[in-house]
């Protein structure tokens, strides 16, 4: 196993635990999430059209989302893909970043600079008035 892919595997059970399988971290996060967002099932299932036994299902482990209906369960608990599937500490990464990031390649290098910067300048303003 290389160094690269040793970090990462341990960066993955210190996040995930080593008793936790992936499954059972997303049925976990999706019902924390949910609940701390003070959403039903049938309320979250309304905001992602899906089913409300759908996400009863996923909750419960008893079936895994398609790629199609995890992003439509993050969008709508505005959080990442990657908190939910335990590849990211926490939830404030929201589901707005990934839809900036599509768009960063298409930045010439000095627009790119530009947006660091901004998004560096919003950052420390939320710091400060925190």
């Amino acid at each position: 196993m290389s160094t690269k892919s040793y970090r990462e595997n341990l960066r993955y059970r210190i996040v995930v635990g080593k008793s936790s399988t992936p499954s059972e971290i997303f049925s976990r996060r999706l019902r924390d999430a949910r609940e701390r967002r003070g959403l039903s099932q049938g309320r979250l299932a309304g905001l992602a059209g899906l089913q409300a036994a759908a996400v009863s299902h996923f909750e419960t482990g008893t079936r895994k989302p398609s790629f199609d209906n995890l992003r439509r369960l993050a969008d709508a608990l505005e959080i990442s893909t990657d908190f939910l599937l335990g590849r990211a500490d926490s939830d404030q990464a929201v589901a707005g970043a990934d839809t900036m990031h599509r768009h960063f390649d298409q930045l010439t290098h000095e627009d790119r600079k530009f947006a660091a910067e901004m998004i560096r300048l919003l950052a420390a303003k939320s710091r400060d008035s925190g």
